[in-house]
């Protein structure tokens, strides 16, 4: 467990700087199409500060898949419940999503189709490659 703990919190802080990046780019994009023309220090910093928890927990929650006793399956589930709750609270706490029924619902499905299709994308590439690593090893 101290492992993981080091290795999230590793990984977390590489990632926990494209939070203020992101939410600088949301904002820019915001004000130059008008959508936004001012805000209050309070959302400012509740931005910033939650997009970097929010990235410092996406980087952190990929150490899962290092711990050696979780079958892939069970490392993909915890990672896409961490992701979701990650997502949901700080687009519920920055008021990016209404918190009613069927905004959280639309949300949920279109996270869950998202997941799913980069999770696929991302094994399909990773298990061409050990085939061409195997096939390699077995032609020497």
């Amino acid at each position: 467990m101290r492992k993981f703990a080091a290795e999230f919190v590793k990984r977390g802080l590489m990632a926990a700087w494209g939070g203020p990046v992101v939410i600088a780019i949301i904002f820019a994009s915001l004000g130059a199409n008008g959508v936004m023309e001012t805000m209050t220090v309070h959302e400012v910093c509740l931005g910033i500060l939650s997009s970097t928890v929010l990235a410092f927990v996406a980087g952190g929650i990929t150490a899962i898949y290092q711990v050696e006793q979780l079958p892939l399956s069970m490392a993909a589930l915890i990672q896409a419940g961490m992701l979701y709750l990650d997502y949901l609270l700080v687009y519920l706490m920055n008021g990016w999503l209404q918190n009613q029924m069927v905004p959280i619902l639309t949300f949920t499905v279109i996270f869950a189709a998202g997941y799913a299709l980069i999770w696929l994308v991302i094994y399909q590439v990773i298990k061409r490659q050990t085939q061409k690593l195997n096939e390699k090893l077995t032609a020497q």
